[in-house]
């Protein structure tokens, strides 16, 4: 389609995708606990919802990894790329379908949300070439009678938690890779924006990926990162989330000597030098600040601006910011899109009437 449809067609799009059921173990199950319910923030709606997994059930699909990952390691890179190639093929194939879909779930305008599909695609492009070209090396060794090898081995089943602020990103950039090394996945995905996972799961699915090879598991933060962390199966964790989480997480890995890559919060700056070009400094705020609505992890929460264009920054800064259109995702045009819940707006209300009573321009 790549042209932006009306708002009932994009919204028909990604409805089509809703999938109100876990993926284990190449199953759809819809699980024994109380279904969690997932909003779509700009109507402030039910959207529909997915299982709350037991302890058990997500223990099958960590034993399902665990089952699958000899056969899998064992295939020829090559042929792990071929059917890394073939999802790629299917996200591009719903690329409209699938951006509609994080707005509904996450609320991001239809145009970035396209955006992040096409971004989050090229890392299983990527990962597809590199399949086959995962090499070892010889290290010189000091004794000559000696030859050093180093070979690359995929680590085992990996566990990956998600955030909400980047539905399909945050998941192909993890899970991409771990199937370009060879290892299987049981993903978490946030509870917020479950629906994406589960129409990649999907395609991935249809793709060939094999029963087993990749579970996508839904339910209660604590009782799911507990199974996880806990399991003597999963080798590994990659976590992109808060820094307090984060360090919960590796303490509860601690006894089990996994492996971690984690991508945690921060509390980056943007910083005007005295030489900077103002306009572009200004472009770089904007498109820092407020991409998802301001809530990712790049984006800048404070700004410092050499004295000597203060002035001159802000008055083009609030120009600028004046003329970003605030509307509902599938709006034409539309450049900001809703806070992702009803905690959000509230901290967002709170930070604005605490920065008006400082009765500060620069504020």
């Amino acid at each position: 389609m790549s042209e932006q449809a009306s708002p009932q067609a994009l919204a028909k799009l990604g409805s089509d995708l809703i999938l109100e059921q876990a993926l284990v173990d190449g199953r759809w199950v819809s699980g024994s606990g109380e279904p969690i319910a997932v909003e779509d923030p700009s109507e402030e709606a039910r959207l529909g919802s997915v299982p709350s997994l037991s302890g058990d059930e997500v223990d099958a699909a960590i034993e399902a990894a665990a089952r699958a990952f000899p056969d899998w390691a064992g295939r020829k890179g090559k042929v792990r790329g071929e059917i890394l190639s073939r999802w790629a093929d299917l996200v591009t194939a719903h690329e409209d379908g699938l951006a509609a879909l994080i707005s509904l779930e996450n609320g991001k305008p239809w145009k970035e949300a396209l955006g992040e599909v096409r971004y989050a695609n090229s890392f299983i492009t990527w990962f597809a070439g590199m399949a086959e070209r995962l090499d070892g090396r010889a290290v010189e060794s000091a004794k000559d009678e000696d030859l050093i090898l180093a070979f690359r081995e995929p680590v085992g089943p990996v566990a990956a938690i998600t955030p909400w602020n980047f539905p399909a990103a945050m998941i192909t950039r993890k899970v991409a890779a771990a199937f370009c090394a060879g290892c299987t996945v049981v993903l978490k995905p946030a509870s917020a924006t479950p629906f994406t996972a589960l129409a990649l799961g999907r395609l991935a699915l249809e793709a060939g990926v094999p029963e087993g090879v990749f579970s996508v598991v839904t339910g209660a933060n604590s009782e799911v990162g507990a199974r996880l962390t806990g399991s003597k199966l999963i080798r590994k964790l990659s976590f992109t989330g808060s820094t307090e989480v984060g360090r919960q997480l590796a303490a509860d890995c601690a006894p089990t000597l996994k492996r971690l890559s984690m991508e945690l919060g921060g509390a980056a700056p943007l910083i005007v030098f005295e030489d900077a070009d103002l306009d572009a400094a200004v472009e770089g705020a904007v498109a820092a600040k407020f991409r998802a609505a301001g809530q990712t992890c790049v984006c800048p929460n404070r700004l410092y601006v050499h004295q000597a264009l203060q002035e001159a920054f802000l008055e083009r800064l609030t120009a600028r910011v004046a003329g970003l259109k605030v509307g509902k995702p599938f709006e034409e045009g539309v450049e900001i899109g809703p806070l992702i819940s009803a905690k959000g707006r509230s901290e967002e209300r709170r930070v604005g009437e605490e920065c008006r009573s400082r009765r500060s321009p620069y504020h």
